[in-house]
Parts: C-alpha cells; sequence; structure tokens
C-alpha cells in the first residue's frame, strides 16, 4: 500500500523536471512591480514581482546582475526575461531572471538595438574607418552643454593637462527633442574651424536623457566628419551609438579631456629623460671617437709613413720587373715568328711558287677546253633549236617547224619540209 504515496522530494523533483522541459517555461517574458527585494552579499538578486492580482517569486544570480545600468528598488515597474522552474526545498515555482529592463523604457532599448544592428552591418563602427587621435593636438573643440559638470570638467582637465591648448566650445542642446538635429548642426558647424579633435558628449543621466546621442542622424553625422572626434557620454556603464561610431570611446567627459590631450608635466618628465639618453649617446659617440682617433695617432703607419712608401715602391719595382719580363717574352716569341718567316721555302723561292701556281692554271684551263661545247662543234657538230630549245629528238619536230642550227662560227635559220624518221 505504501508504494502509491510519493514523498514531497520525488512529488517537488517530478514537478521540477515537468517545469524544466516545457519549452513555453524555458524562455519567459514578464512584467510587474518588484516587491520584498534584497540584494545579497553574493551579489544575488531575490525579490517578487507582483500585478493587481498575483505575485511570483524572482531570483537574479550575480553573474547577471553585475549587467545592470540600474539598482532594482521596490515598487519599481520592470520587464524580465527568464526561466520558470521548482525550487526544491520549499516546492515553489520561481523565476530565475537573466535580463532586466524598467518598464517604460523598454522600448527605448529595442529601438537602440535595431539601430546598433543596423549600423553595424553597415560597417559604421568598423576599427578601418577610426581616425588616430592627434599626439599633440593645438586646438580641441568641445560640443556639450554650455553650462554642466560635464564642459567645466573638460576644461579644468585640459587647462592643468595641456594648458597650451586652445579650446573652442560649441554649446548644444544635449537634452529633449530638438537636442539630437541641434547636435548635428554643431558637428557641422566645427568642420569649418581648424580643429585637430573634437569632443562631442555629456554629463551621465537617464537613458531618456542621453537618448539624443542614440539618433542615426547623430551617428551618421559622426562617421562622415573629418575631424577625430571622441565621444564622452554619460558615465562608464553608459554605452551610445554614439560611442561605437566615433573614433574613440572616453568612459567620461573629464576622460574625453584626458584622452584628447597629453600630460604637460609627463611631457616634460619625457622630454628630460630624452635630454638625459641624447646627452650620454652624444657623450658615447665623442668617447668613442676619441678613442678611434687615438688610435689613428698610435698606429704604425702613421707614426712611420716612410715605410708605408717603400713598401710601395718595392711593389711598384716588383711590377715593373714583371712587365718587362713579359714584354721580353713577348718580344722573343715574335723575333722566333720573323725568324721562321725569312726562313720559309716560298718566300726563299716565290719563283717556285709561281711556277706550281701556272701549271695548275693550264691544266685547269685544258679541262676546261675538253667539255667546252664549242670546240665539239669545230669538229663538225651542230645544235639544233626550237623556239630557242635544243632539240633531242625527231618526235619534238613537225612538218613546217622553224629551226635555228648552231654551228661553230654561226648558225641557219631554216623551215621543216618534211620529217623523216628511220
Amino acid at each position: 500500500m505504501n508504494d502509491k504515496y510519493l514523498s514531497v522530494t520525488a512529488l517537488s523533483r517530478y514537478l521540477k523536471y515537468k517545469f524544466d522541459n516545457d519549452e513555453h517555461l524555458k524562455s519567459v517574458y514578464l512584467k510587474g512591480e518588484i516587491s520584498n527585494f534584497k540584494s545579497h552579499t553574493t551579489g544575488h538578486f531575490y525579490f517578487s514581482i507582483k500585478d493587481e492580482n498575483s505575485k511570483i517569486n524572482a531570483i537574479m544570480f550575480n553573474t547577471n546582475t553585475k549587467k545592470l545600468a540600474f539598482m532594482p528598488t521596490d515598487g519599481m515597474k520592470i520587464l524580465v526575461h527568464g526561466r520558470i522552474s521548482v525550487y526544491e526545498a520549499t516546492g515553489n515555482y520561481q523565476i530565475y531572471v537573466d535580463e532586466m529592463l524598467e518598464d517604460g523604457i523598454g522600448n527605448l532599448y529595442i529601438a537602440f538595438e535595431q539601430l546598433k544592428e543596423k549600423l553595424s552591418k553597415e560597417g559604421l563602427f568598423d576599427p578601418k574607418y577610426k581616425k588616430a587621435i592627434p599626439k599633440f593636438p593645438e586646438r580641441v573643440g568641445v560640443i556639450t552643454a554650455p553650462t554642466g559638470a560635464a564642459i567645466k570638467d573638460i576644461i579644468s582637465t585640459i587647462k592643468r593637462r595641456y594648458p597650451i591648448c586652445e579650446i573652442v566650445l560649441f554649446p548644444s542642446l544635449v537634452q529633449g527633442e530638438n537636442a539630437a538635429s541641434d547636435i548635428v548642426s554643431k558637428i557641422k558647424m566645427a568642420t569649418n574651424y581648424d580643429l585637430d579633435v573634437l569632443i562631442v558628449g555629456r554629463g551621465g543621466g537617464s537613458i531618456e536623457d542621453l537618448w539624443p546621442f542614440n539618433e542615426e542622424i547623430v551617428a551618421r553625422e559622426i562617421f562622415k566628419c573629418h575631424i577625430p572626434i571622441i565621444s564622452a557620454v554619460g558615465h562608464e556603464i553608459d554605452f551610445t551609438i554614439a560611442d561605437f561610431v566615433a573614433d574613440l570611446r572616453a568612459p567620461t567627459p573629464t576622460g574625453a579631456a584626458e584622452l584628447a590631450v597629453p600630460n604637460l608635466i609627463d611631457l616634460k618628465k619625457h622630454i628630460g629623460q630624452l635630454n638625459i639618453r641624447l646627452n650620454e649617446g652624444i657623450l658615447k659617440i665623442i668617447n668613442y671617437q676619441k678613442l678611434y682617433l687615438d688610435s689613428i695617432k698610435n698606429s704604425f703607419v702613421i707614426k712611420n709613413p716612410l715605410i708605408m712608401y717603400d713598401n710601395k715602391k718595392q711593389k711598384i719595382d716588383l711590377i715593373i720587373e714583371k712587365l718587362n719580363q713579359l714584354l721580353k717574352i713577348k718580344l722573343d716569341k715574335n723575333i722566333d715568328k720573323l725568324i721562321f718567316l725569312k726562313n720559309n721555302y716560298i718566300l726563299k723561292n716565290p719563283e717556285n711558287l709561281y711556277k706550281n701556281n701556272r701549271q695548275k692554271i693550264e691544266n685547269i684551263i685544258e679541262k676546261l677546253e675538253l667539255i667546252n661545247p664549242l670546240k665539239v662543234l669545230k669538229r663538225g657538230y651542230s645544235v639544233t633549236y626550237k623556239n630557242n630549245k635544243i632539240i633531242n629528238s625527231i618526235k619534238d619536230l613537225s612538218k613546217n617547224d622553224n629551226l635555228t642550227i648552231k654551228l661553230s662560227d654561226g648558225s641557219i635559220e631554216t623551215k621543216i619540209e618534211k620529217v623523216r624518221t628511220e
């Protein structure tokens, strides 16, 4: 009979299993009001979310609470995302929150993420378009409200760090309906000034206060501005679209001033160190050159210059001697060749060469005479032509053909009356 009964633990585990495997409960969006809020020393948040009729317990672990830009309080209207599960120890179901927004600004966050994704895909955040911030600017432009802590912090920081730099202020609306268009107009105005860097920003505030710096027209104007821009919007935890598109983001207006100009005190120290290193370097070079000069002055050649001359003189003598030997060898060869030619048989008996060559020529002439066709004709032979072609056969002739008969001392023109074969 006891097998029918479940333990409370078994039931809680079963319910937890059902909750954890329900697809509809793995990703739940809730809105309501915070009550019984408690921030644990571990960083976890424990609270309830309620509306007019119901309430649900909630927990947000410290890995997610660190991402919040605000501190939840009782009575605050919120939007949360999380999963529903059962806490076995009490058997209560609760929501494990991973994201939380203040209700009323949820739409702004959605618009922020959508614009951020759009501009990112277009490449406006790409590092390759980021312009370098000059190391030693002469003129720094500032676009912000003309009053308030932001402009005071920027001016005081620049004057303290780098007083030789000129500051050009472009007063602008930084909050409200017309702020975005005013910021755009001031950026355009700044391009007409000879500025090295431009700071655009304001002090901290709510997301609604900072919203002009999330407007698309401001982002595009920052992107196309030829002046390097440092964004300085809100506090360190605040991020706006302007921060992503600017050439450099500063966590605060004061931080922007520190990034825009160097620290003159540090520069003086650095220049002093460089001066010391330069003097040390020059001194090392002087000492090295002095040692080099001493080594030259003490060298054997400088102290005994005639020895170097004697060595060269001896080398020249050896070269002259070698040249004379080469000339003598060449001359002896030519003398031997001349003697050989003088004793040559042909040079001593040139008439024999003439006789031999004459005899050879006469023999060649005799051979040519033997094959000369005119000699053949002189022996009574003739050559017959028809149309300037030699006739070799009776078959090439016909009656009434005109012929030319070539003899040794002339030619005969004739006409065939009859062709006869034997």
